[in-house]
């Protein structure tokens, strides 16, 4: 598969006539991100973990220590309910969802992603995406594959996902099954693919990425097969040290590595969080172009900061994101990954002030006064 500019623009062109005839109201607030950025505004997708629940315990599991603090250890299936009524917790329910969309609509936000744990072993699936209104938000869902056949990929569609994001490491099913730690994960991963793409939802491959993976052999061969003989793009997760991999700085990647994938983008259908979307580069994503929520409200710059910058059930959603825009590393624009490349980031404030508390830490632990900007300092992106 070619991967010019003319055919990606051609590409999203196409996308973006298909979202205008299936969701119009979804369409018109993504024509008005070009000036909400200019206004200094977030244009965040949502990555919601509305549940921690999995049936799976991989090497690199970012939200594990994220659940110890309600008393869950791994990523296996738990009841929490008892646990989180006796520390007085409240988490997501449908309802809550349905306030907490609201509230992004009025943003002008228009794009949520379920995530977990495995999202489709949550039993009240269908209710959330219900909640969120498949009218007003693009809808993706997060999937390690394992109940992903063809029923319940038809299922997604006619409910109003719109998109799955499937979880591949490696074309070796036993090395697969080994990070994931669950046989027989390959082989439903590579059935999940043809299931999504047989119920037209939009496919996506999510593949982690280590120094010692990124240039390899076995990494050109995973991106040319799936690309030319399974015709899905590929996500790169780049290794961050945090949750299981806490403190391991020799997965991390360097600025060289990160030009290589770039020059590997223009040879396949390839993308990172780093990729230019709409037309604009945003260089790093948190805030203003990410936030991820937890189960239990907070909301985090990204999926690997875990640092609270408020809780949804204690402050309304758009103070908490005007709170994370004011933060330095997240209201200007960075043309790396903080969590991913940058290690003199990760010692002063994730080793040096996150690792060893319960999470997410609360952001005035974390950020001082010297991290605040004012809103007429914002840069979200490069001119």
């Amino acid at each position: 598969m070619s991967n010019n500019d003319s055919q990606l623009k051609s590409v999203e062109i196409e996308k973006r006539n298909k979202l205008k005839q299936e969701k119009p109201y979804v369409y018109e607030k993504i024509m008005k991100y070009d000036e909400k950025i200019k206004r200094g505004e977030s244009v965040a997708i949502l990555q919601f973990q509305y549940d921690y629940t999995c049936n799976f315990l991989c090497d690199h599991c970012c939200i594990t220590k994220l659940r110890r603090k309600h008393g869950q250890s791994g990523c296996a299936p738990t009841d929490t309910t008892s646990t989180a009524i006796k520390q007085g917790e409240r988490w997501f329910t449908p309802a809550d969802v349905k306030e907490l969309c609201k509230q992004a609509d009025e943003m002008g936000l228009a794009h949520i992603v379920i995530t977990g744990g495995e999202p489709l072993v949550f039993p009240d699936f269908d209710k959330i995406v219900e909640a969120i209104d498949p009218q007003k938000f693009y809808i993706t869902s997060d999937t390690n594959g394992w109940f992903l056949d063809e029923k319940r990929a038809k299922h997604l569609k006619d409910i109003g996902v719109d998109k799955v994001q499937i979880s591949l490491d490696s074309l070796s099913a036993a090395e697969h099954d080994n990070f994931r730690k669950h046989a027989g994960a390959y082989d439903k991963a590579i059935r999940a693919i043809d299931a999504a793409k047989s119920a037209c939802l939009n496919v996506l491959i999510q593949t982690v990425v280590t120094k010692q993976r990124v240039r390899s052999q076995e990494f050109d061969d995973f991106l040319k097969y799936l690309n030319n003989e399974k015709g899905v793009p590929v996500f790169i997760t780049y290794a961050k040290p945090v949750g299981d991999w806490e403190g391991n700085y020799d997965a991390m990647v360097n600025k060289e590595d990160m030009d290589y994938v770039r020059a590997l983008e223009k040879k396949y259908n390839v993308f990172t969080h780093l990729t230019p979307s709409y037309g604009v580069d945003f260089g790093c994503i948190a805030v203003k172009r990410m936030v991820s929520i937890t189960k239990y409200g907070d909301v985090m710059p990204c999926p690997y900061i875990h640092v609270s910058l408020g809780n949804f059930f204690k402050e309304p959603l758009k103070d908490i994101f005007e709170r994370g825009l004011n933060i330095k590393q997240f209201g200007q624009y960075y043309d790396s990954c903080y969590m991913a490349e940058d290690k003199d980031f990760v010692d002063k404030y994730i080793a040096g002030r996150v690792y060893g508390k319960p999470l997410p830490v609360p952001y005035n632990e974390v950020f001082t006064e010297e991290d605040f900007i004012k809103p007429s300092e914002r840069k979200l992106y490069k001119d």
